[in-house]
């Protein structure tokens, strides 16, 4: 598996456009998540940014998401 560099992707939060610095992996496990839970990406951007605590920047409470998501997947 090939190590790769973070990219900034966009995403609207809120009515505020803010972007997010993701590793390709994680940023299509993301894409992939909002779709199958019948999701607009900025929607589900937009909850775990509501559910993510004052000590976790946006980017991190994405990947520990995706994590989460495919790690506890039957």
């Amino acid at each position: 598996m090939p190590y790769e560099r973070p990219r900034k992707h966009s995403l609207t939060l809120k009515g505020h456009r803010t972007s997010v610095s993701l590793e390709a992996s994680f940023w299509n496990g993301f894409r992939e998540i909002a779709k199958a839970k019948g999701l607009a990406l900025n929607d589900l951007a937009t909850q775990i940014d509501a559910e993510r605590g004052l000590d976790c920047g946006l980017a991190s409470a994405i990947r520990l998401y995706v994590f989460h998501w495919y790690r506890d997947q039957p």
